[in-house]
């Protein structure tokens, strides 16, 4: 592909542009806002029908003015919620992991099995990392095939959920060491680059999500190990390959946003 061909305007190439399109859609359907406060800060959001139908099932749900509302002690009541959406014929899976609801502030109010998340339309939060081999190469992985989402797609080195109660920082470090197998002391250079936020329709519902963005170059004689049993395995991309598998699709659109940001000219100032 040449470079006239893969440029959608200016230096902006037209699979990263394509992506940034695809990370702020509009929702596919109707959807009404989820709070767990009456006249409080909406949490999130969902489909009227099948919030109808919760209310039908006697789950702690009532309708209020034009949105939905969480009724009785918020963790218990969003557990009762989460556990009927799983059984229901959507397509969920049951992932054992609790994430944060926050107001619109980012204030933690509740955990919610993560597995439901979307279809709720909740405001998630996720990590990755870039890594760099010393002599430029990029570090990145191919998910496992039996991920609930892009199984078998490429991603950047490292990216996880933020569990409940957890800070960055250490869900940094923790999905680093399950993920890639690797200390924080085996980052040299790390450094925070710009967020990364995806707002779209997904097939489970609504996706709005917050990504913190890391950099860091592995130190000499490092190289990645899957602890997790979610990484099939991973490989070392001179900078061409990268742009040339990137603009194919192979990788996830998070990873497609993060690492794209990263090729564009002046991204290390901007880090």
């Amino acid at each position: 592909m040449s470079a006239r061909k893969d440029r959608l305007r200016g230096d902006v190439p037209a699979w990263l542009g394509q992506a940034r399109a695809a990370a702020a859609r509009p929702p596919a359907s109707r959807r009404e806002p989820v709070l767990l406060v009456t006249g409080g800060p909406a949490i999130g959001s969902v489909e009227p029908a099948l919030a109808a139908a919760m209310v039908t099932a006697g789950l702690p749900l009532t309708r209020r003015g034009t949105g939905w509302t969480v009724v009785g002690p918020a963790d218990a009541s969003l557990a009762a919620i989460a556990d009927w959406l799983v059984d229901q014929p959507l397509g969920l899976r049951r992932r054992g992991e609790l994430l944060p609801v926050v107001d619109d502030t980012g204030r933690m109010l509740a955990g919610i099995e993560r597995g439901v998340a979307r279809v709720l339309g909740l405001r998630t939060f996720a990590v990755h990392l870039s890594g760099r081999a010393a002599d430029g190469r990029f570090w990145v992985q191919q998910r496992a095939f039996d991920k609930a989402t892009d199984p078998g797609k490429w991603d950047t080195l490292m990216g996880g959920q933020m569990a409940a109660g957890e800070s960055i920082a250490t869900t940094l470090e923790r999905e680093t060491a399950e993920e890639a197998g690797l200390a924080m002391s085996q980052l040299v250079g790390l450094t925070r680059g710009p967020d990364v936020a995806i707002r779209r329709p997904v097939a489970e519902g609504w996706m709005d999500e917050r990504i913190a963005v890391f950099r860091a170059v592995m130190a000499e004689g490092a190289s990645p190990s899957n602890r997790d049993g979610e990484v099939v395995r991973f490989d070392c991309l001179e900078e061409a390959v990268l742009r040339r598998r990137l603009a194919t699709g192979d990788f996830t659109l998070e990873a497609t946003l993060i690492l794209g940001a990263e090729l564009e000219p002046g991204a290390g100032e901007r880090g």
